[in-house]
């Protein structure tokens, strides 16, 4: 056992008595409401006893506190996404605004962009990969191979990148989508609107 294992194991007796004093609730009156006996609750609370899980979940729901509160575990990191935006030049002069949405290495991450409507003619490119898009606002105009569709809010497309593939807004207005983008390579499925 390693010394914070250890040392997490001796400060659960003082946290057991903290937490049931600070209730002001005695040791018969837990034993009752848990059915572990005074004596085995008072040596947990000495630390004559070690924890266990079976004396330790009953308590946790007689005090209705979690368990990670008995057993002082340790926080978890903040599960929040930084969004960072980074504003990334497209050609023929217009630019698309991206937020990572994920923050671990591989695959497969998430991005959401807003594209400016663009205008000339589009550049299809390919790459490794696999990518979904789906259209929150505006309208998204993408090519994919030989196709050329329009997608409008609500609609969504998947793809192989290594297909050649462009996409950008149309309309005269901004498009707003959700990409996810995975490394690995899958079958074409497409939910949109042939042009």
């Amino acid at each position: 056992m390693t010394d914070a294992i250890t040392q997490a194991l001796a400060e659960v007796g003082p946290r057991l008595k903290r937490v049931r004093t600070q209730r002001r609730v005695t040791l018969a009156d837990l034993s009752a409401a848990t059915g572990i006996s005074k004596s085995t609750l008072s040596r947990l609370e000495s630390g004559q006893r070690k924890p266990s899980l079976e004396l330790l979940l009953p308590i946790a729901q007689a005090h209705q506190v979690p368990l990670d509160e008995l057993v002082g575990a340790p926080e978890v990191g903040d599960p929040r996404v930084r969004l960072t935006a980074r504003r990334i030049p497209r050609h023929n002069g217009a630019t698309m605004t991206v937020l990572p949405l994920t923050r671990q290495p591989g695959a497969p991450q998430a991005f959401k962009m807003i594209l400016d409507p663009e205008t000339g003619e589009p550049d299809p490119q390919v790459h490794e990969g696999y990518e979904w898009l789906y259209v929150l606002s505006g309208r998204l105009r993408l090519i994919l191979a030989d196709r050329d569709m329009t997608l409008g809010p609500g609609e969504a497309a998947e793809f192989d990148t290594r297909l050649p593939h462009w996409f950008g807004a149309v309309g005269g207005r901004p498009a707003e989508i959700l990409s996810l983008f995975g490394k690995q390579g899958e079958r074409l499925h497409l939910r949109a609107k042939s042009r």
